[in-house]
């Protein structure tokens, strides 16, 4: 079982602040290094999104075929399907994520692959998400 930590988060000056389900995970590089990845756990993301500079630090290089526009809260941004491996707690996976070709957005960790490895849940109250692999 991998336990998680809700971080508290300033929402700006004079507004306050919130606390968000966020997960520590690896993912490996192009080299064979781990570089760790702080992404939101998102039960509304259908993919693990990695925001433009990660996803050349593990060395992903961008394919203009691959380039597609996908859509969210913020409305459409370009991302690149791909896959890296990723750690999670000792757990190891191939996973599906879609590499923003943009810098500014929030790093995700949505359902794909994800979601169908672990019994995921989220304990708000508590400010802990656990994670237990099926």
């Amino acid at each position: 079982m991998i336990v998680f930590k809700y971080k508290k988060e300033s929402l700006g000056t004079g507004i306050g602040s919130i606390r968000r389900p966020v997960a520590d995970v690896y993912l490996k590089t192009k080299v064979n290094s781990w570089i760790e990845f702080h992404p939101y756990i998102d039960s509304g993301a259908d993919l693990t999104l990695l925001p433009l500079s990660l996803g050349k630090l593990i060395g992903l290089h961008l394919d203009e075929r691959k380039v597609m526009q996908i859509g969210g809260i913020a409305g459409g941004i370009p991302i690149m399907n791909s896959q890296c491996q990723m750690r999670i707690g000792n757990e190891e996976m191939n996973v599906r994520i879609g590499w923003a070709l943009i810098e500014d957005v929030p790093p995700l960790l949505g359902r794909t692959n994800i979601f169908d490895a672990f019994e995921i849940i989220f304990r708000q109250k508590a400010g802990t998400i656990t994670f237990q692999k099926y």
